[in-house]
């Protein structure tokens, strides 16, 4: 794809779907061959076909046909569950599933209002234009996944430099030096976790592997690679998407700071207007199948675009617009089916807690002059590079949740 397509995916995708919405190209958006599916009804179906195989071997050989590769390839970062078919996925996915469930999920809340509220305090004291993607969105996530996977902060070594060479654009030789040094760094996560173990997710998966629950060494190191990407870029992207969006929108971020309990349902518009994840993994046809009365023969690619999906206005109306007060359930931003993220529920709860507590403590602000969005050149992921923000004063009255301690 040209450097054109990375700033505004969205007009391309339009002219795609205006084509058709299920539509074989010989250069789908991430460079190879493949049937891009544009459509909602079409890539909500396409997601929930088990006749569709994410096994990372089915994958690797229709891309081979074709002359090319995976974004990630070795089996040592992609023996996760995102890259594997039942049973298999159905065995790794419980396994991670017990740090994610709703009870899990909510305990974490104190501590993420927390985490929250200590970036914020930071920001107060600088004040000013920041880059609020570094001092904030980043942060946030990253502490969390980071305590919740047992990783504490001196230990957190260059992985937003090596995810950056792997999911983007990175010669080769680079993305090898990335690969070796996330395996070796999870690697040693792993040994520490099983010479000293604690109660946390890492710790969990490494009993899981030493007491022969069915997960291999390279699963072991692959799941850790996975949750640990995930909860990061997900989240980061969401909330620095959706700022940028109301930006784009000042009369919806109007509308969010005068009535703050908006935030959970702009959330899910958020997701569908401008969502972290620009395609879902790839997927190949393991059987001829048909959507959209398009028939797509066995052993090829699919690209299902959810950044297309949930712009069709087949099934969202005025598809283009972003308005919090939209009912935006259905939307695909999380996927669909059983490859739905797994971390979603906790990904809603850091954008909620982040929009919240940044209303709150920034009333004003606003985009820095002179600092557009630059958006990541990542065929999966949808994020930008920096968000300058102008903070503006900051509120005098402590929020409800600082004032609750």
């Amino acid at each position: 794809m040209d450097e054109a397509f990375y700033d505004d995916p969205h007009s391309r995708y339009l002219a795609w779907r205006s084509e058709s919405p299920v539509l074989w190209m010989d250069q789908a958006p991430g460079g190879t061959p493949g049937w891009l599916i544009t459509g909602y009804a079409e890539g909500r179906a396409a997601l929930a076909d088990p006749a569709l195989s994410k096994a990372n071997a089915n994958v690797e050989a229709a891309l081979a046909r074709h002359g090319a590769r995976a974004m990630i390839s070795g089996q040592w970062l992609t023996q996760n569950m995102i890259n594997c078919d039942p049973p298999d996925h159905t065995r790794l996915r419980r396994l991670a599933a017990k740090a994610f469930s709703p009870k899990a999920i909510d305990a974490l809340r104190p501590r993420i209002v927390e985490i929250t509220e200590s970036l914020l305090d930071g920001l107060v004291r600088d004040g000013g234009v920041v880059d609020l993607m570094a001092r904030f969105a980043g942060p946030l996530p990253i502490t969390v996944i980071c305590e919740i996977l047992g990783i504490v902060p001196g230990e957190r070594g260059d992985f937003e430099a090596w995810t950056d060479a792997l999911i983007g654009h990175a010669p080769a030789e680079e993305k090898a030096a990335a690969t070796a040094a996330m395996v070796g760094y999870l690697s040693a996560l792993v040994a520490a976790k099983r010479a000293d173990p604690g109660e946390d997710m890492l710790s969990t998966l490494v009993q899981a592997r030493d007491e022969g629950d069915a997960l291999t060494e390279r699963e072991l190191i692959a799941t850790a690679f996975l949750l640990l990407v995930a909860g990061y870029e997900t989240t980061v992207n969401l909330i620095c998407n959706a700022l940028n969006a109301l930006f784009d929108h000042p009369g919806q971020l109007a509308a969010l700071r005068a009535d703050p309990s908006l935030v959970p349902g702009a959330v899910e518009e958020f997701l569908r207007f401008d969502g972290p994840v620009g395609q879902a993994s790839l997927r190949v046809t393991t059987a001829p199948v048909s959507y959209g009365g398009v028939k797509i023969p066995a052993g090829e690619v699919v690209h299902v675009s959810l950044l297309a999906a949930n712009r069709d206005p087949a099934r969202f109306t005025e598809a283009g617009l972003l308005d919090v007060r939209r009912p935006a359930s259905g939307h695909l931003g999380f996927g669909h089916g059983i490859h739905h993220c797994l971390g979603a529920p906790l990904a809603r709860m850091e954008a909620e807690i982040a929009f919240s507590a940044l209303l709150a403590r920034f009333p004003s602000f606003s985009r820095a002059p002179g600092r557009p969005p630059v958006w990541t050149r990542s065929d999966r992921l949808r994020g930008l590079r920096s968000l300058w923000v102008d903070l503006g004063p900051p509120a005098q009255a402590l929020t409800p949740s600082r004032s609750g301690r």
